[in-house]
């Protein structure tokens, strides 16, 4: 929830504390602890969230032709236990752990791109990503994973439009039907994310779907808009 500059960042190999809040693992299992103030209305954000996955994944792809951006399931499929003091909340549920990592700013490479992920009757992971480079064809990379963290690759399903979100972005997903969108989470100028009833591999699944406009993200409007957001800390 806020940027930090390089003096507010520590890492380790089984650590990673960005500012007040850390990332650390032990033996087999995630603890996040954060402990933020939250933009634009200031309230303390303060809890735990614990991972443990069922199994780790060494799949890396790349998102684009020259290979500056990848993708990778760390944990495709895991449980979650949140326990959050401020505001109260305590819930445990099936849990997805991923990474984006880039050589070079989002914005150099990627006009837009649409993503989700779906659980399956039998525990398995189903993800879709579908990327818009901008140079160069589409991407899309199309994948069922184990709990042990094994992958393997499924055939595309058709693409079809879902409704543009309150800020007006235009956004798809993969199914072998047009997806429901049963909830918006989060619908910003640039970024919606939203839970979707669809239909994949002959099952209808439950799937959370993300859209990111780069184009948006990358106008002056929104630039200007970010530090409300997301304040930022030398």
């Amino acid at each position: 929830m806020t940027e930090r500059g390089q003096r507010h960042v520590e890492r380790h190999p089984d650590a990673f504390r960005i500012g007040p809040s850390e990332l650390v693992w032990q033996r087999d299992t995630l603890t996040v602890t954060v402990d933020e103030l939250a933009n634009p209305l200031p309230r303390r954000v303060r809890g735990t969230v614990t991972v443990r996955p069922h199994g780790l994944c060494r799949t890396v792809a790349a998102l684009d032709a020259a290979g500056r951006h990848r993708w990778g399931p760390i944990a495709p499929c895991a449980d979650i236990e949140v326990a959050f003091d401020s505001p109260r909340l305590r819930w445990r549920g099936q849990a997805y752990l991923d990474s984006n990592e880039g050589d070079e700013p989002v914005t150099e490479a990627f006009d837009e791109w649409d993503w989700q992920r779906a659980r399956t009757r039998d525990g398995r992971t189903l993800v879709v990503y579908d990327v818009r480079p901008r140079t160069g064809g589409e991407r899309l990379i199309a994948a069922r994973f184990g709990a042990d963290g094994s992958a393997d690759p499924i055939e595309p399903p058709p693409r079809h439009a879902l409704p543009t979100t309150g800020w007006r972005i235009h956004r798809q997903s993969r199914g072998e039907r047009p997806g429901e969108v049963l909830r918006t989470l989060e619908d910003t100028p640039f970024y919606a994310r939203s839970l979707l009833r669809s239909g994949l591999l002959g099952e209808e699944v439950a799937a959370m779907h993300e859209t990111l406009d780069v184009r948006r993200f990358d106008s002056a409007w929104v630039q200007a808009l970010l530090p409300f957001r997301m304040p930022r800390r030398g």
